[in-house]
């Protein structure tokens, strides 16, 4: 039995789908049914609820010999609260259970010299040695920055042929699709031989500036896209004027910062750290289609 949690969301629904195309015996966590497609719904186990809650993953767990473990991002709550809060009942839940195997949703960073200092990340960081201490064998999948967050950008590059972020322009990154991460996930769910504590880094094929993303864009999109770097301080106060918890935004701005100086520069990429979507691929099949409609 594999439990998954967020088997709605970007990573989750994929996870979902490669097994149960697999014909895996599979339980969800979620707080709609009616969001799950009608062919999962009919064969799954659900459990009706959040996996914060520590009622609902005493029973989800129940029998579990593995669990696909997200945190979703609650801006309304601090980091730490977020992601180590959020993610104790069900770290209590794994032991009284005897769950064996546990892969989750994390970030790159561990072990650099702005690990303690990286904001949403620290605090994702945090919650990964919070699972590890259960006992459980336990992966977490450290990754970079998702293609698809420029998915929020759709609008201002209709509008202007303008994406914003705070990094420097010709720092080149790992980036991913998260496509790629949900396929680790599933291999890593369905072959449970692995013990103890690692991280799995999903780099992406190469790294990327935001100059070569936006170049990349223009090439794909048929129109010009350039890169606007903004200020954190012009973050900071976008962020707080949407009525974000202003520790939560400032988690964000930490992030940002960290990123700028070498947070995903830790891993180096090799045949097992790369990933195979690349950005081209991912803006003619995601982007693109987004842009257009």
């Amino acid at each position: 039995m594999i439990v998954i949690t967020a088997p709605t969301g970007n990573i989750g629904s994929r996870v979902l789908s490669l097994l149960f195309d697999a014909g895996e015996d599979l339980r969800v966590i979620v707080r709609d049914p009616a969001r799950l497609p009608d062919p999962v719904r009919e064969r799954v186990e659900v459990v009706v609820g959040s996996h914060g809650d520590a009622d609902v993953v005493d029973r989800a767990f129940a029998g579990a010999d593995a669990v696909f473990w997200v945190v979703p991002p609650d801006s309304s709550r601090t980091p730490a609260d977020g992601w180590s809060g959020f993610t104790g009942p069900a770290a209590k839940a794994f032991a009284a259970h005897g769950v064996g195997h546990v892969v989750g949703v994390s970030a790159l960073g561990r072990g650099t010299a702005v690990a303690d200092q990286a904001g949403l990340v620290t605090a994702s960081l945090a919650t990964d040695e919070l699972i590890a201490g259960t006992g459980v064998a336990y992966r977490a999948l450290a990754n970079p920055s998702f293609f698809e967050n420029l998915l929020e950008e759709v609008d201002s590059i209709w509008e202007k042929g303008v994406y914003a972020d705070v990094l420097d322009p010709d720092r080149k990154a790992p980036l991913v699709a998260v496509a790629d991460i949900a396929a680790v996930a599933a291999r890593l769910l369905r072959d449970r031989s692995w013990t103890g504590f690692a991280d799995v880094p999903v780099l992406g094929p190469e790294d990327l500036s935001p100059n070569d993303v936006a170049r990349i864009m223009t090439e794909q999109l048929g129109r010009p896209v350039r890169y606007e770097r903004e200020s954190l301080d012009d973050l900071r106060g976008t962020l707080i004027g949407y009525g974000l918890n202003e520790t939560f935004v400032h988690g964000i701005a930490d992030m940002k910062h960290a990123k700028d100086n070498g947070l995903d520069a830790g891993v180096t990429r090799t045949a097992e750290t790369a990933s195979p979507t690349t950005f081209e691929q991912w803006c003619a099949e995601i982007l693109k289609p987004a842009f257009e409609a």
